[in-house]
């Protein structure tokens, strides 16, 4: 318990650190972009603007995760870390419609942009942005949330050293499209990447199996346990970040070795699949397939 709460806290401390420091940016690159009229350094504002409300989200699903368990819910707020990434992708999305659209508009008449505080500013948030990343890349493969916002805040370096290489092409040659071209492909890339974790965060919000894990696999596993004849009814999900549950039927003789059998699968399905939440019925290997929908478990964990 205290090696999870020891995660949460790092979790909720990185989360706000990243979301405080892409805030006082933003606040910053969008001042320079009103300043010069820069789609560049507007549309990227209002990218990592959009990502500081998922960050938000991010941070406070993250402390929602801590609270404890009720009578009400049973498995706590830890589920607040797949809705976060859910509403964040959503955000991301509508963003990268606004921003193509005005980009769009502009192509045909592009302003005169002054280049050189495109490319300082621009400059500085890839720094920020790769310095956040670096805050959040731990856990952020099996962490949906942290994930989410890992991702975006390598998107937003990215969008930045397109602003930079815009305003160099600007300042060296005069290409004023280039500006609103950038901002277009801001709204390309906040859309691919949109998508992407739109649909990850969709299919854990619908209980989906998680992607690191095989359920053919698992039940495969299960069936070559000592004594286990039968496996059936095998639902596997995500509960939130490192969170794994499993409910499986088993058909196994009941004998004396039934509660280190429990324990020893149950070690094994986290050691080997990062099921940590498994919950498993044992079922008399005698019984008929009636009985054993209607028989209360014998055995669970």
């Amino acid at each position: 318990m205290h090696g999870h709460d020891h995660h949460h806290g790092s979790t909720t401390r990185a989360f706000a650190v990243v979301t405080l420091i892409n805030l006082a940016y933003t606040v910053v690159e969008a001042g320079y972009g009103f300043a010069t009229d820069s789609l560049a350094l507007l549309s990227d504002a209002l990218h990592n603007l959009g990502d500081v409300l998922g960050l938000g989200l991010a941070w406070g699903a993250a402390v929602m995760a801590r609270r404890a368990p009720t009578d009400k819910h049973t498995y706590g707020w830890r589920r607040a870390t797949l809705l976060s990434p859910l509403a964040n992708a959503v955000l991301l999305v509508g963003f990268a419609g606004a921003l193509s659209w005005e980009a769009l508009r502009r192509l045909g008449a592009p302003p005169q942009i002054p280049a050189m505080p495109v490319i300082v500013v621009a400059a500085v948030g890839i720094a920020v942005n790769l310095g956040a990343a670096w805050l959040m890349r731990e856990g952020h493969s099996h962490d949906l949330n942290r994930r989410g916002a890992y991702l975006h805040l390598l998107a937003d370096a990215g969008v930045s050293l397109a602003a930079v290489l815009a305003g160099i092409g600007m300042l060296q040659f005069g290409w004023r499209w280039l500006d609103p071209a950038t901002g277009l492909l801001v709204g390309a890339v906040v859309a691919l990447g949109a998508f992407g974790l739109l649909r990850d965060a969709f299919n854990a919000a619908m209980d989906a199996v998680p992607t690191a894990i095989d359920q053919a696999q698992v039940r495969t596993w299960l069936a070559a346990q000592e004594g286990v004849s039968e496996v059936h009814h095998v639902h596997i999900w995500s509960l939130g970040a490192d969170e794994v549950a499993m409910t499986a039927h088993l058909v196994r003789p009941l004998d004396d070795d039934h509660d280190a059998f429990l324990d020893r699968v149950a070690d094994q399905l986290d050691q080997r699949f990062g099921i940590n939440h498994p919950t498993l019925q044992i079922e008399r290997g005698e019984a008929c397939e009636h009985d054993r929908h209607d028989r209360a478990p014998h055995g669970a964990r």
